[in-house]
């Protein structure tokens, strides 16, 4: 077993890794995940709400970084757990969406839980009519996430 202040390190390097690589590099930021992992966007009502599996994780998120212009993330606010495998985490995001060239800005809450220094749940928790009006609409969110393609 994992010296406590081991798995409580690894579960808050594998979250600022997530804020690193997704808007950047896709393929890197999904070998964060355990092969099993599950995603879950419990507010999106336009997209889908789970993703089980790098590989439905990918497909979702393979686009982000040519649909969201400059992803940052700041005011990142991180709240262990007595589970030193999990983090929940406050965070504002903002980046432009090419499709729109308009500005999107969000508040996020994440939970994150890591086994053996892989991501093995992710949470997050965001506005969906913030999203909406950024992509300009339903059918556009939904395309930049790819979430109309054959599964």
């Amino acid at each position: 077993m994992q010296p406590l202040l081991d798995q409580k390190q690894q579960t808050t390097e594998a979250f600022a890794a997530h804020l690193a690589l997704v808007g950047k590099d896709i393929p890197a930021w999904v070998d964060l995940f355990a092969e099993d992992a599950v995603v879950e966007f419990p507010y999106a009502s336009t997209t889908p709400g789970r993703l089980e599996g790098k590989e439905a994780i990918y497909n979702y998120m393979k686009d982000v970084p040519a649909q969201m212009q400059d992803l940052m993330f700041n005011n990142v606010q991180i709240y262990p757990t007595l589970n030193s495998n999990i983090l929940f985490a406050e965070v504002h995001g903002e980046a432009v969406i090419v499709s729109t060239g308009r500005h999107y800005q969000q508040d996020y809450i994440m939970r994150l839980e890591t086994k053996e220094g892989k991501i093995i749940h992710y949470r997050e928790y965001w506005n969906p009519v913030t999203a909406l009006k950024a992509w300009g609409g339903t059918q556009n969110l939904r395309q930049s996430f790819n979430a109309d393609s054959p599964k």
